[in-house]
């Protein structure tokens, strides 16, 4: 009776019990948090939208995008710019920040997808280095290198506990959104086209126009974060949009696990919460995150999650294995 009620607890947790568990946590944890580790929370929570809708691209079509920023950073300065400047609908303008990031994400995406590999990389980061100039030099328009400042928003969200809930609802969306995504037929296309994208381009399907697809939507997700960040942190800044800012996704999904749904997200997780701890101490925290990610990769090639599950296919495999020597 034990053991049959102690395999239906393991059910129940294998069947999303834990995710329940985990959106219990999130929803109490403005209760239980202070401000300073609720404001490190909305960040976190923030950057791995951003990991995710990079990990489209990295962990799933198989292409590493260095210029993803500069989708971030342009969903930031549209929502700043319409708020301050235009005086338009919050609402309005966080929706119009993805929508633009979008837009440029089809112009970009058209001449990133022709190219795969290091050519792929390396245009990405070349046009997201070239927006970033665009922002930085347009003095007039954008405000230059000293950004936007005052991005505020509506009065009942002005309080970190009430814009916490708005970025997790947003969060929690865009990334149910994004995992019917990746396990929709359209998915499992973009995984072929990773692990072979000459037999599949042979099965009659057109991988340049799968991948722009995808180009856009992780586009679209990436300037949804950067929209929705700039109001809680009131301002905008052209370092939104650098390739050092682009390289943070990639170490998110190489720490938990790029072949992985959850895998950025436990990276991006560890690597906001060591960098405001490791803060306190010291500004070379860059040196400990490396040391962080050449353990990762030497120990742990797969990443975190990666690993873990590797260890449990494995579990699994040799349980069966026993059972049937059994019978």
């Amino acid at each position: 009776m034990v053991q049959s009620q102690i395999e239906q607890n393991q059910n129940w947790f294998k069947k999303g019990g834990w995710l329940i568990l985990l959106v219990v946590a999130f929803l109490i944890a403005p209760f239980v948090l202070s401000k300073f580790y609720l404001t490190i929370l909305c960040e976190a929570l923030v950057m791995s939208l951003f990991a995710l809708s990079f990990n489209l691209l990295f962990g799933y079509m198989g292409q590493l995008s260095f210029g993803q920023a500069a989708f971030y950073g342009l969903g930031g300065y549209v929502v700043a710019m319409l708020i301050t400047k235009a005086q338009f609908n919050f609402w309005l303008s966080l929706a119009a920040g993805p929508v633009l990031a979008a837009l440029i994400g089809l112009i970009v995406g058209y001449f990133c997808v022709r190219l795969r590999g290091i050519y792929f990389a390396v245009l990405t980061l070349a046009f997201g280095q070239l927006i970033f100039v665009i922002i930085f030099k347009w003095h007039d328009f954008t405000g230059g290198d000293d950004g936007i400042q005052g991005v505020f928003p509506p009065e009942f969200l002005r309080s970190i506990e009430a814009y916490y809930y708005l970025i997790f609802i947003v969060f929690a969306i865009s990334a149910l959104i994004l995992w019917r995504i990746v396990n929709s037929p359209f998915g499992q296309t973009l995984k072929a086209m990773r692990e072979n994208p000459e037999r599949t381009e042979f099965l009659g399907i057109h991988i340049a126009r799968y991948q722009l697809i995808a180009f856009v939507i992780a586009a679209a997700f990436t300037g949804l974060a950067g929209a929705i960040w700039v109001p809680f942190y009131r301002s905008v800044a052209p370092s939104y949009l650098t390739w050092i800012k682009s390289g943070e996704p990639v170490m998110a999904a190489i720490l938990g696990g790029a072949n992985t749904f959850f895998g950025p997200i436990l990276g991006m997780f560890i690597m906001t919460f060591i960098h405001a701890y490791i803060l306190g101490f010291t500004h070379f925290w860059p040196v400990i995150m490396g040391t962080i990610i050449l353990i990762i990769i030497f120990l742990l090639p797969g990443g975190i999650l990666g690993f873990a599950q590797e260890k449990l296919k494995e579990r699994k495999e040799k349980k069966g294995l026993n059972k049937k020597l059994k019978i």
